[in-house]
C-alpha cells in the first residue's frame, strides 16, 4: 500500500506530510519520559524485520494480486503505539529515499495510512480490548486478525480518499473503493495471522516485554539477547533469501489501480514540485526497486521467473534492514539524550 506520487496532488501531499509530522512530534513527546533505553535495540531490530518482511509479497489466491505485511500491528503490540509509529515511519522513509518504494510527495500519506490506523486506532481500541494480559493463544490470534483487518481497511479507505481529493488521476472513486477494500480484507487476514505468530514467539521467549509494551521499564536482569537475535536472524533470512520467493503478481494497490484505470502505471504529473521530488528521489535511490541500478528492465520480463534468486535483491534486503536499524537506534538515542539534557538544564 505504498502510494506513488502519480496519485497525489501537492496540496494533499503537503497536508498529509503535516499530519504525519505532527504525529511524529506527538510520539516523540510521549516517548521522552517513558522510553526505556533497553527497548531501543528492540525498536531497531523490529524496524529491520518489518523492512525485510515488506519485501515478501504473498499471492492472494484467485485474484491475480498479492500483498505484503504492513507491520504496524506487530510494532504496536511489541513496542507500544508511539515507538511503533516512529519505527514504521523510519522504515517507510528508508524505503522511499534509498529504494524508490513509494513517492516522496506521497511519503506523508504512506506513513499516515500504514502507521496511524494501526498504532493509534486498531491497537488501543481493538487489540488491547480483545487481548488483555495473559490471554490465550486463540484470543491472541483473533485479536491480531481483527485489528489487522480494521487497520488495513481504514488505511485502504484513506488511500481512496487521498486519491479522490487530489483529482489528478483517472481513478473513479466508486470503482477504486470497491476494489481496494476487498483485496485489503484478504491481505489483512494474512497479516493478522503473521502478527500473532511473531507476538507469540516474543511472548514465549520474554513475556515481560509485553507487560505492557513501552510503558514500564524492563527488569534490569531481563536478557533480551535471544529475542533480538531471533528477530535479527528472521530479518536477515527474509531480506536475503525469502525475498526471492515474493509473488510476481501486483500488490493490492497496483491491482486495484490496474482494474479501475486500465493500468497500474499512472503518469506522474510534471508540475514543479513533482519534478523536483522525482529528481531528488532518483539521486537518493541507491538501489531502486530493490535491485542493482540498471539491472531492472522497465518493460520487465513477460513471464517473470519464480523464485527469482537475485544478488541485488539480497543486497537490498541486507542494506535496507541495516539502514533501518541504524536510523531507528540513532534517532531513539538522540531523543533520549535530548530529554536528559533538557532535564539537567
Amino acid at each position: 500500500m505504498h502510494m506513488a506520487d502519480a496519485l497525489i496532488s501537492p496540496a494533499v501531499g503537503g497536508i498529509m506530510w503535516g499530519a504525519s509530522a505532527s504525529l511524529i512530534g506527538y510520539s516523540c513527546k510521549k516517548l521522552k519520559d517513558n522510553l526505556d533505553d533497553r527497548r531501543i535495540p528492540l525498536m531497531g531490530v523490529l524496524g529491520a524485520f518489518v523492512f525485510a518482511a515488506q519485501m515478501i509479497n504473498f499471492t492472494i489466491p484467485g485474484t491475480g494480486s498479492s500483498g505484503h505485511l504492513g507491520g504496524g500491528m506487530i510494532l504496536a503490540i511489541l513496542l507500544g503505539p508511539h515507538a511503533a509509529f516512529l519505527t514504521l515511519a523510519s522504515v517507510l522513509t528508508v524505503q522511499a529515499l534509498f529504494f524508490a518504494d513509494g513517492g516522496l510527495l506521497a511519503l506523508g500519506c504512506n506513513i499516515f495510512n500504514l502507521g496511524f490506523f494501526a498504532c493509534f486506532i486498531a491497537y488501543p481500541l481493538i487489540f488491547r480490548k480483545m487481548c488483555p494480559a495473559n490471554s490465550t493463544v486463540n484470543r491472541l490470534y483473533a485479536a491480531s486478525i481483527v485489528s489487522a483487518v480494521v487497520g488495513l481497511q481504514l488505511g485502504a479507505f484513506s488511500v481512496v480518499l487521498e486519491t479522490l481529493f487530489s483529482q489528478i488521476s483517472a481513478l473513479r472513486f466508486s470503482s477504486f473503493l470497491l476494489l481496494m477494500q476487498p483485496i485489503h480484507l484478504a491481505i489483512g487476514l494474512v497479516e493478522g495471522a503473521a502478527t500473532a505468530a511473531v507476538v507469540q514467539f516474543v511472548r514465549q521467549a520474554r513475556p515481560e516485554i509485553l507487560q505492557p509494551a513501552a510503558h514500564t521499564a524492563l527488569p534490569a536482569a531481563l536478557p533480551l539477547r535471544n529475542v533480538i537475535a531471533g528477530l535479527l536472524f528472521a530479518a536477515l533470512l527474509a531480506g536475503a533469501i525469502l525475498s526471492w520467493f515474493a509473488s510476481t503478481h501486483p500488490d493490492g494497490l497496483e491491482w486495484a489501480m490496474e482494474r479501475a484505470a486500465g493500468t497500474a502505471e499512472l503518469p506522474t504529473p510534471t508540475g514543479r514540485i513533482q519534478t523536483f521530488l522525482a529528481e531528488l528521489q532518483q539521486r537518493t535511490a541507491l538501489l531502486p526497486d530493490y535491485s542493482f541500478t540498471g539491472t531492472v528492465d522497465s518493460a520487465q520480463e513477460e513471464t517473470p521467473s519464480w523464485p527469482a534468486p537475485d544478488a541485488g535483491t539480497s543486497f537490498s534486503g541486507i542494506i535496507g534492514g541495516s539502514l533501518t536499524l541504524i536510523f531507528v537506534v540513532v534517532f531513539a538515542y538522540a531523543l533520549r539524550f535530548g530529554c536528559r539534557t533538557q532535564q539537567r538544564s
